[in-house]
């Protein structure tokens, strides 16, 4: 399933859930890390975005 966030730069970014790898957090808020290198960088707070994946996850069976 597809998240929103919120990207450093203040422009909406969509996540698939299901490919999310690590998530650490940063000075500028929260670096959610994916396969192959890749990443983005969100303001929100370790947290609530560990809870809006966590939920995301619970509602589609995990994928």
């Amino acid at each position: 399933m597809i998240v929103m966030f919120t990207s450093v730069d203040r422009v909406e970014t969509a996540v698939n859930a299901g490919q999310v790898s690590f998530i650490t957090p940063v000075t500028e808020g929260t670096r959610i890390r994916f396969g192959e290198g890749r990443s983005v960088t969100v303001v929100e707070p370790l947290a609530e975005v560990v809870d809006v994946l966590n939920r995301t996850l619970a509602i589609s069976g995990g994928e």
